[in-house]
């Protein structure tokens, strides 16, 4: 055991070599680490919003708008299910609550329910059990046809409408800087979001609290919507304000040619006539081929591209055309440009929006903070002073109970916090007030490591063993034990983990690297200075006082 080939002496150095060099660049400003050699690591540790401060938002979803959508879909459904069934319907309207439609001849009553059942999709998921259906279908006694959202339907509705928000949200806010932000689940339609380093929670809630649902429309061939508006607007048509022109608008018709969905990418640009800031976008190959022919049947026409945004602060919608262009020519490449009144940074913004999704709802802010750094430098600050306090304390135990082998346990503590802070720097791990936590908890790991290696070669030479004998024993009967212990430790740092979130993974991020660290520096650099020591002395005696 004590014996060390020069290949496992050269591992050894190596990685501690390696560690010290990763944890090195968070000793200098950036502009230091922009002067450095590119073979040099330039990642600094990240802090989290509890050391470095940043903005805090708690979103909630908007649950009567989903419902409001999701039964303006259904009362399509219901339209299209009829008329291929060649069913005559009247009264086809929606409340707040269903969708409800009559039969011109109550004789196709069975036929209608049979069809209208087939909207309906099982649900499989916690809420039901894995039975029943998201949607009711049955006869009122209004003598309509009733078409309702069920309880667990609209349960699963939400859940699956807040775990796709969460990924847009996620898309977006990463396209604002490095910082690794904290994006989870609160309670049944609430969405935490923390970013570190952010003192202003303006552009973040202008980035990720639009809906931005972007979509393309056909302009009524005749009647403008200035004619529609002194007359009647024709069925299947709606009336949208320009987002240029204040006081002008367009009659488009209701249903989309293409969804933003189509899109492949959207990308910040300038128009190389104007110089003006534009959008540059590109559909998938599904939608290029329908954009393509519907673009080749009418040329000469205006379309409309649409920007819904959810709901205004006064609760009205917020949907405006962004342009309206005539097709000069059919457009049959798939690509396009939107250009309008944009900045430079709302174009950015706007392609964030429109290149991560569409928000499926509107997203209120129901809480709203800033944490300032004055907060994280004063952890940061106490910190530093306990583990300046609780390393003397530690050094002059180890040192009093163990002599020159409590100064290579030392050692090795240190080696292992180079190694976890240069891991976590390598690979762009958050560093927060648990985090911290994780560090002092793995400290006390590492010492106590060494402190059951030396008591265990104390007991081998209260047995009568040759101090090298003893020292050998001492490392190799250990092993086990120190291996059990850490064992149980990283399973429940991997459960942490997997269960857990932002802090709670911070910790378990920390605490799982401390448990490889402490092993290796434990069995290999403590057990190679122990070894390098006794090749050298001459004396084979072990110093007191162990």
């Amino acid at each position: 055991m004590l014996h060390f080939s020069r290949f496992k002496i050269g591992f050894v150095v190596l990685v501690c070599l390696m560690g010290v060099l990763a944890t090195l660049p968070n000793f200098f400003s950036e502009q230091t680490l922009k002067s450095w050699p590119t073979f040099l690591p330039h990642k600094q540790l990240s802090l989290g919003l509890d050391l470095k401060g940043g903005a805090h938002l708690l979103l909630q979803m908007d649950s009567d708008e989903l419902r409001k959508d999701w039964l303006k879909s259904l009362r399509g459904d219901v339209r299209k299910q009829l008329r291929d069934a060649r069913i005559r319907y009247t009264g086809l309207g929606q409340t707040k609550d269903l969708v409800r439609v009559k039969l011109v001849d109550p004789s196709k009553l069975d036929e209608a329910l049979r069809r209208l059942q087939q909207i309906r999709q099982p649900l499989g998921n916690a809420f039901s059990g894995g039975a029943g259906y998201d949607v009711d279908v049955e006869e009122g006694s209004d003598g309509f046809i009733h078409v309702e959202p069920t309880t667990a339907g609209m349960q699963q509705r939400i859940t699956h409408a807040v775990t796709s928000a969460i990924e847009v949200i996620r898309k977006r806010v990463d396209n604002i800087g490095t910082a690794e932000p904290s994006i989870v689940r609160q309670g049944v339609d609430r969405i935490l979001v923390q970013y570190p380093g952010l003192d202003d929670t303006k552009r973040l809630k202008e980035l990720i609290g639009k809906t931005a649902r972007l979509t393309f429309h056909d302009v009524h061939p005749t009647m403008s919507a200035e004619e529609a508006r002194q007359t009647r607007v024709p069925l299947g048509f709606v009336i949208y304000p320009d987002a240029d022109q204040p006081g002008y608008e367009h009659l488009v018709r209701e249903i989309p040619i293409i969804y933003g969905e189509d899109l492949d990418a959207a990308q910040p640009g300038f128009d190389q006539d104007t110089g003006q800031p534009i959008i540059a976008f590109r559909f998938n190959q599904k939608a290029a081929v329908e954009f393509g022919r519907f673009t080749s049947q009418n040329v000469g026409r205006p379309f409309a591209i649409v920007l819904d945004n959810g709901v205004k602060s006064d609760g009205t919608p917020d949907i405006q055309v962004l342009s309206a262009p005539v097709i000069r020519e059919p457009i049959l490449g798939g690509s396009g440009q939107i250009s309008g009144n944009f900045s430079v940074e709302s174009a950015n913004d706007l392609a964030v929006q429109i290149r991560s999704g569409a928000l499926p709802a509107t997203l209120t802010v129901v809480e709203e903070r800033t944490v300032g750094p004055s907060l994280g430098a004063d952890s940061i600050e106490a910190g530093e002073w306990a583990a300046v306090v609780g390393g003397i304390g530690v050094a002059a135990f180890m040192i009093f109970a163990y002599g020159l082998f409590g100064i290579f346990a030392l050692l090795a503590v240190l080696v292992n916090l180079l190694l976890i802070i240069g891991t976590m720097s390598m690979i762009g791990s958050t560093l927060t007030l648990p985090g911290i936590a994780g560090l002092i908890l793995t400290v006390g790991m590492a010492v106590d490591a060494n402190v059951l290696i030396y008591e265990r070669i104390r007991e081998e030479m209260r047995n009568g063993k040759q101090p090298i004998s003893a020292i050998d024993s001492g490392f190799s009967r250990a092993f086990g034990t120190i291996i059990d212990s850490n064992l149980t430790t990283l399973i429940a740092a991997i459960v942490m983990f997997w269960l857990g979130s932002g802090p709670i993974r911070g910790f378990a991020v920390t605490l799982s690297l401390g448990i490889f660290a402490t092993i290796f520096t434990a069995f290999l650099v403590t057990r190679l200075m122990v070894a390098l020591w006794v090749a050298q002395q001459k004396t084979r005696k072990i110093p007191a006082p162990l």
